[in-house]
């Protein structure tokens, strides 16, 4: 008798994730947050985009850290001897304000700020949730660092699905130029790309700009928002 679909995705957490995140989230039984790796800079993990009226801008989160002693995302710490807060919510009250659904979440958005999270894992997934809640997405989250996770690369994220009796996988489509797929054939788990393309929403700023935080859907679309999260091209499989 065949187990039932548990659809599982891993993901290490960015700051103000774009839509695409999200829908990632809504499609998969379980997401995990893949927060027990190194800790890499100049990447999502700190900063995302914004659209303003000048175009897409950085919102960069300061992280502590030393290059010749690399920490996990999850032990980064977040750095509080700026005003990088007050600028973020600056920049975002100036670039959304005459958004539609700007008053009823700008609020929650900042009090997740204001709120010092120590790391910057701890204050990314605050976001997440924050979202999600916003979204109506339901799925269940859980941590990498919980399953104890055992090998590298490819092995230790299936010792991850493994012991979650995860039957599928969702990954992103760049995830083809280096994951073993024979490894999950191999381990009877099914391998699905995540299709991202997405239709234009109602939007500030002129020309439509799609690949921003979902910051941008929200406070735009509110109540609207899932009618414009789920990507209109099939996942694709491995095999």
């Amino acid at each position: 008798m065949n187990k039932p679909k548990k659809l599982v995705g891993m993901i290490q957490s960015n700051y103000i994730p774009w839509r695409g995140y999200f829908d990632f989230i809504d499609e998969v039984d379980v997401f995990v947050i893949y927060d027990d790796v190194q800790y890499t800079r100049k990447d999502w993990r700190n900063r995302n985009t914004i659209n303003t009226a000048n175009g897409p801008a950085w919102l960069t989160v300061p992280v502590a850290g030393s290059l010749s002693a690399p920490e996990l995302i999850q032990d980064s710490l977040i750095v509080y001897n700026d005003n990088w807060m007050r600028k973020h919510i600056g920049t975002v009250t100036s670039s959304y304000q005459k958004a539609p659904f700007f008053k009823p979440h700008a609020q929650g958005y900042f009090d997740i700020l204001l709120a010092k999270h120590r790391t910057i894992s701890e204050l990314n997934v605050a976001i997440i949730r924050w979202a999600m809640e916003i979204l109506g997405i339901k799925t269940p989250i859980g941590f990498s660092r919980d399953f104890d996770p055992q090998g590298d690369k490819t092995d230790r994220i299936l010792d991850i699905l493994t012991k979650m009796e995860a039957t599928a996988y969702l990954v992103g489509p760049s995830a083809k130029n280096y994951i073993e797929i024979q490894k999950f054939r191999d381990a009877g788990i099914e391998l699905e790309f995540k299709a991202y393309a997405y239709p234009e929403y109602p939007q500030l700023h002129g020309e439509f700009v799609g690949q921003v935080s979902v910051l941008d859907l929200i406070f735009n679309c509110g109540p609207d928002s899932r009618r414009y999260l789920k990507s209109t091209v099939a996942n694709e499989r491995a095999w």
